[in-house]
């Protein structure tokens, strides 16, 4: 006699779903994408559109510390950076230590957060955005030479071009802005440990955030 599989009840088989999904737009990253970009190591140089229609090479901030910002206008955990003023607030400081500050778009066209150059223009004027140039990577490329996994998730490289920090932007993996008062901004300490000629603490963190919606 055959045994009947049972199927699981339909509470159960929503609850199942709704983890899934949830577990494809928020995700803690343990790795990168096959990254070339190594900690301790020069970058790879890259080149990419940014939403003032113009192109800017990595290479162009030879000698400059520089930061690179993974975002997603769309992601509630780039909202908490933005809506709160706190990304903002850490772009104006950098850059008026003459930190180069880039935003990085690698969102698919079609995919959630994905923007043209108009689009990101506008949202940086609506926003009070204060880095040094929002780029877009509509073909992942140099976000999976990065390892970029999240947004945000942040890097920063050094002046002589190599990799410093990389990881989650804090110590407060969620999407509270309540949280930020209390939280360690690691890209923050990185930049004044290695402007002061100390060695970075904290060289690495466990990214969060959204998932970079990169092209299937």
């Amino acid at each position: 006699m055959k045994t009947k599989l049972q199927k699981p009840p339909m509470k159960t088989t929503s609850l199942l779903l709704g983890a899934a999904l949830l577990a494809a737009s928020f995700v803690f990253s343990s790795h990168a994408n096959a990254a070339s970009a190594t900690l301790g190591q020069s970058v790879p140089d890259f080149t990419l559109q940014g939403a003032d229609g113009k192109s800017h090479a990595l290479s162009d901030y030879k000698g400059k510390f520089v930061v690179l910002e993974w975002t997603n206008p769309q992601c509630p955990f780039v909202h908490k950076f933005y809506d709160s003023g706190t990304m903002q607030n850490l772009q104006k400081e950098e850059t008026a230590k003459g930190v180069v500050w880039l935003r990085v778009n690698s969102g698919a066209p079609g995919h959630e957060g994905s923007q043209t150059a108009d689009e990101a223009a506008a949202y940086e004027k609506s926003n009070n955005v204060a880095s040094t140039a929002t780029l877009l990577d509509p073909t992942g490329s140099v976000g999976h030479e990065f390892g970029a996994t999240n947004t945000p998730q942040m890097f920063v490289i050094a002046k002589d071009g190599t990799l410093i920090y990389a990881g989650g932007i804090d110590n407060k993996p969620s999407a509270d802005p309540a949280d930020i008062a209390t939280a360690k901004n690691f890209v923050r300490a990185a930049l004044d440990e290695a402007m002061a000629g100390k060695p970075v603490t904290t060289a690495s963190a466990r990214p969060y955030g959204c998932s970079v919606k990169y092209a299937e």
